[in-house]
């Protein structure tokens, strides 16, 4: 689990950053194969003017009904896409895996404090299915783009 690829896709569609008095939740899709694990959300520890601030934390408002969250923390070097191009930071994400055997939809709510120290809200929408599937970003579920994620 070395490989440090591209996360832009990730980034962007995980790190959608709001106003700090911001009260809205950014709804998405997500896709997963029943009983496995998905990666979520990632989140490094970059502040705006990419120096390193703290790690960014995760609340779960609203945790789902047919699986289980699990956070976990590594280190990634952003894409030379990101606004902080090819930083090596530290990060955190957040997976979701179904009860064995389920298929179906599930929901999770998370706010995330950043390490600017704003909260941003995500109400993600999993749809569960019992073939593999690729994730919304096009991603393997096993693909991974951070050390330890």
């Amino acid at each position: 689990m070395n490989a440090l690829g591209p996360i832009a896709a990730l980034l962007a569609g995980s790190l959608l950053a709001l106003p700090a008095t911001a009260q809205s939740t950014v709804t998405r899709s997500q896709n997963a194969a029943s009983g496995k694990a998905t990666r979520l959300l990632i989140a490094p520890n970059l502040k705006k003017d990419c120096s390193n601030g703290p790690m960014p934390e995760f609340k779960i408002t609203t945790a789902p009904k047919n699986g289980s969250v699990i956070s976990r923390s590594g280190k990634l070097k952003t894409p030379a896409s990101y606004r902080c191009p090819n930083k090596e930071a530290e990060a955190q994400a957040l997976y979701y895996e179904s009860k064995p055997g389920f298929t179906g939809t599930d929901e999770v709510l998370v706010e995330i404090k950043t390490s600017e120290g704003t909260i941003e809200r995500q109400d993600i929408r999993i749809t569960v299915d019992a073939s593999k599937k690729e994730d919304s970003k096009g991603k393997d579920a096993k693909d991974k783009s951070v050390t330890d994620l």
